[in-house]
């Protein structure tokens, strides 16, 4: 005879997964317990919470080429999405990890360097160029250059 081991059939906890190899959260639905028992009310919430990190998003996307930090928003409705969505918490997870791994071989000694070379050349450009500018043209604005 079967052990009753208490769990009624069919009540698993769907879209729950065992930890990822970071050790990280499970994978899967965050949304309250009630709103997982049911699956028009779980839909609906999905559907929802697709719909706001598409609206977050689309916001980041817009910002982009104009003022205003459009990659942290955009990362914003990927966390909105990652609430209920397996791949979009696969994408965050990995999105970490490369930050890590570009955090760390940034503090590579060689690496510095190369980056404190490479910008002190980029400034001692911009500086000649603005220098350049000041001596030829003065405090003239470049759109009253023609009326100098």
């Amino acid at each position: 005879m079967p052990e009753d081991t208490g769990a009624q059939p069919g009540a698993q906890d769907e879209g729950r997964e065992e930890p990822g190899a970071d050790g990280g959260r499970p994978l899967g639905s965050r949304a309250p317990h009630f709103i997982r028992r049911s699956r028009p009310l779980h839909l609906s919430w999905q559907v929802a919470v697709f719909l706001v990190g598409l609206a977050v998003v689309a916001l980041g996307v817009i910002m982009l080429p104009l003022p205003g930090p459009g990659w942290v928003v955009i990362f914003l409705g990927m966390g909105i999405w990652a609430t209920e969505f397996v791949w979009a918490q696969l994408v965050l997870r990995w999105t970490r990890r490369k930050v890590a791994e570009a955090a760390q071989k940034a503090l590579d000694p060689k690496v510095r360097r190369r980056n404190l070379t490479l910008t002190a050349i980029g400034l001692a450009v911009i500086a000649g160029i603005g220098a350049w500018y000041l001596w030829k043209y003065g405090l003239v604005m470049p759109w009253k250059i023609d009326e100098h």
